[in-house]
């Protein structure tokens, strides 16, 4: 039932598409098949009321001839500027939704990156020397990697407020275990702190980075790559990712011996042989959950953040 009403919705949408399609597609074919005729009618008008009574028939036929070709040379050339017109509204179409895109994406880098981000090799501990001023400054914060102040927020889509004023200070050897009930904002927080959500209220500051050197978030939905085995662990530096050896390999094959994902192994044939499934639809819920920490293994982080476990 609910399939067959989206399909009404969409057959209803198509209609008032060809309504408002109909006077354009009439305005195409008129100019395109009766512009030879409107030519000749035109010409005809001045022949028949008799303005051209006293020229030989000879000139009256070269007169008509010069009239035709020029009056069918500019209906053809309107024709062309009417038939362009369906490609001009389908690129301006195009290029409204490509600007609304664009204006989006510089008010979220303007909100959210007022600061100098790191390139991608730096946020993952690559090149360490550009990043030894920033730590350093880290350090003094007493190793601090979030600090929230007066901090309140609300759900997607909703109006009230799931937490209000909360003051938070997350510090480098210290735990903390955030407990609540299903709906109460647990994983909402974690999006606040990830910079995915706005706050409705207060500040939300960061103090370190992203990568082995600073903070990897686990989501409670893990995200998977259409790839390798190894792939999935080393997300997400397969760009960036150092030449592969045999010790590197070791480390990978012990992290998912202890997640108790040894079998995977034999599942896909070793670390780099190509699979042609969907790894969300092989892995059971435990097994993406298991698979999850292992990458978090493999990139021992100074923090790491989720939302079943915090590290």
């Amino acid at each position: 039932m609910r399939t067959n009403w989206k399909l009404q919705d969409l057959l209803q949408t198509q209609k008032e598409l060809m309504k408002r399609e109909l006077w354009l597609y009439i305005g195409v074919n008129v100019f395109d098949y009766l512009g030879s005729i409107i030519s000749y009618i035109i010409i005809a008008i001045p022949i028949f009321g008799g303005q051209y009574n006293g020229l030989a028939p000879a000139a009256l036929i070269e007169l008509v001839s010069k009239n035709a070709f020029v009056s069918i040379y500019l209906i053809h050339c309107f024709s062309q500027l009417i038939d362009l017109s369906t490609t001009v509204t389908d690129l301006a179409g195009y290029t409204h939704r490509i600007g609304e895109l664009q204006e989006m994406i510089l008010k979220l880098s303007k909100s959210c990156c007022k600061s100098r981000q790191p390139s991608c090799k730096e946020l993952w501990g690559f090149e360490k020397d550009s990043l030894d001023s920033e730590d350093e400054n880290k350090e003094e914060s007493g190793g601090m990697a979030f600090n929230l102040e007066q901090v309140s927020f609300t759900a997607l889509s909703s109006k009230e407020l799931l937490v209000k004023n909360l003051t938070l200070t997350v510090t480098a050897g210290h735990n903390l275990l955030v407990t609540g009930n299903t709906g109460s904002g647990k994983t909402t927080l974690l999006r606040v702190l990830n910079r995915l959500w706005e706050t409705a209220d207060g500040s939300v500051r960061m103090l370190t980075s992203f990568g082995p050197r600073g903070v990897m978030f686990l989501p409670q939905k893990p995200y998977f790559t259409d790839g390798t085995l190894r792939e999935q662990v080393i997300y997400p530096l397969k760009e960036i990712y150092p030449i592969t050896g045999l010790p590197d390999d070791e480390r990978i094959i012990h992290f998912l011996t202890v997640t108790g994902l040894g079998s995977l192994l034999k599942r896909t044939g070793g670390l780099d042989e190509r699979v042609d499934w969907n790894w969300f639809d092989v892995l059971s819920p435990g097994e993406m959950q298991r698979l999850c920490f292992a990458r978090l293994f493999y990139h021992q982080p100074k923090y790491a953040d989720s939302t079943h476990c915090c590290y």
